[in-house]
């Protein structure tokens, strides 16, 4: 009875809750547009709109998404969706150590803005080398420069949204369980 006592009274972490429930929307909303549109009916049509305008917002080239159904295709290019499964990737592991491991960078203070600074702008170095000529789109390419800038980006601020603090990273290093 006691540990049911203890379940209830733990307090809801809103804000890891709210960051989790807006991952899943940018996990299925660009995979679920093509087959809304596809549908015909007025409310799915509607609602792929609308994923469709936040994608031409947030994607510098949402028209390279890949097709998925229909002749339709994501809304947004796998680049960006790339960082959104780094993101959800840094997820699962914070899901499995809870922000005690070594490699979440909140802990090293600011020691660790190089390396944050050099995840995240992965997908600038990438976007201006095609957009200068370098290269090609190449969903293989850009799809692995979204998910190294997605890991830091979750490397960074999953640790913050979910509520650990990096003295409890810290912690876990004195004792001895890294």
């Amino acid at each position: 009875m006691t540990a049911l006592a203890r379940r209830i009274s733990r307090p809801i972490q809103w804000r890891g809750m709210i960051a989790d429930i807006v991952l899943a929307g940018l996990l299925l909303g660009p995979l679920a547009a093509p087959f809304l549109q596809a549908w015909g009916l007025l409310v799915p049509r509607t609602v792929s709109g609308i994923i469709y305008t936040m994608g031409m917002f947030v994607c510098p080239q949402p028209a390279q998404g890949l097709a998925l159904y229909d002749g339709q295709s994501m809304a947004i290019c796998m680049r960006c969706y790339g960082t959104v499964l780094g993101l959800l990737l840094t997820r699962l592991r914070y899901t499995a150590d809870a922000g005690a491991g070594r490699g979440w960078l909140p802990r090293y203070g600011l020691r660790a803005l190089p390396i944050f600074a050099a995840l995240i702008f992965t997908y600038a170095a990438e976007f201006a080398g095609q957009a200068g000529g370098l290269w090609s789109f190449n969903n293989l390419m850009v799809t692995a420069a979204g998910l190294i800038t997605g890991a830091g980006l979750g490397l960074m601020f999953h640790p913050i949204i979910q509520g650990q603090s990096t003295a409890t990273g810290a912690r876990a290093c004195a004792d001895g369980r890294l």
